[in-house]
């Protein structure tokens, strides 16, 4: 494993450009292109000492649907370790670009609220790719530590359509997926044409397919579509009342969410602890997104910045 230390968070605009420059014929002949490499890197950034910015957690939170606490929302360590994820990728020894990547499934583990002034150091590495009917998956792994306590984890399932997919077996079904039907009714939400800008600014992610039908449909959308972690987290800010301070949550994402759109969001508790969760579009009930939330096992007693803020 080549494993790097960070002094800062990567720059995100150079990433995204030297992520897209694969597309063009020839280009990842270059010096330090994306596109030479056999198969994932062994690659772990590490980054020390991130703190984050209340006002961009505030403007977060409000794009996101959270309310305002003394705790990042579950979903915000993955913004703060996005540009790492992005660096990853576009490494000179990535197999591939990453504009054009599908996200199919994500999963967060939160061991416990973290406090917005607590520092944290993330870790990222990719794993390597395994087959799937439509092309090849691989998973972005996050782990961030206060101290030397693991306080949160996070997996991004991305798929690379196309090529060969290896056996032809079936994608293993994830907690989400296998829920068991859709979930009773419940809510709806009308999303504007500008949601993907709007997340994008509070997010980073910066994907052409979220800004605008102009950059989309080169990329095969008719519509600029909603970000997959905007989907989650506005998810997990519905059922913030119920989540406790220690949870898993998993994450199929299905079809994409043109822009604009109105849709439905739905949650039901189980027999057991367990939430299982799904939005679908409002009209034609076209499945966008299935998850399902499990408490787990506190690793520490949470004090005052360790819990959420009442």
């Amino acid at each position: 494993m080549d494993k790097r230390t960070l002094t800062k968070p990567p720059s995100i605009l150079p990433l995204y450009a030297r992520a897209a420059l694969p597309m063009i014929p020839g280009a990842s002949l270059l010096p330090g292109i994306p596109g030479r490499g056999k198969d994932i890197p062994e690659i772990e950034l590490c980054l020390p000492d991130v703190e984050a910015d209340r006002d961009t957690v505030a403007d977060y939170a409000k794009v996101c649907g959270f309310s305002l606490r003394g705790a990042m929302p579950a979903t915000y360590p993955h913004v703060l370790a996005f540009p790492m994820h992005m660096a990853v990728m576009a490494d000179g020894s990535f197999p591939f670009g990453a504009v054009g990547l599908v996200h199919v499934e994500n999963r967060i583990v939160q061991h416990r609220p973290i406090g917005l002034d607590e520092k944290l150091t993330l870790r990222v590495h990719a794993t390597k790719l395994e087959p799937h009917p439509k092309g090849r998956t691989f998973t972005i792994v996050t782990e961030a530590r206060v101290g030397r306590e693991k306080v949160w984890e996070g997996f991004s399932t991305m798929l690379r359509r196309g090529g060969d997919s290896g056996d032809g077996s079936e994608p293993k079904k994830s907690a989400a997926s296998a829920n068991g039907g859709t979930p009773k009714a419940g809510s709806e939400w009308k999303l504007g044409g500008d949601l993907g800008r709007r997340y994008a600014a509070v997010s980073g992610d910066r994907n052409p397919i979220h800004m605008h039908s102009l950059t989309a449909k080169p990329l095969g959308f008719p519509s600029a579509i909603a970000h997959g972690m905007w989907t989650k987290a506005r998810c997990l800010a519905a059922l913030e009342s119920k989540l406790p301070d220690a949870f898993e949550v998993d994450v199929s994402f299905r079809r994409p969410i043109l822009l604009p759109s109105r849709v439905a969001f739905s949650s039901e508790q189980g027999s057991g602890e367990a939430i299982a969760f799904s939005v679908r579009n409002a009209k034609k009930g076209t499945p966008h997104l299935d998850g399902e939330v499990r408490p787990v096992e506190a690793k520490s007693k949470a004090t005052t910045g360790r819990k959420k803020a009442q």
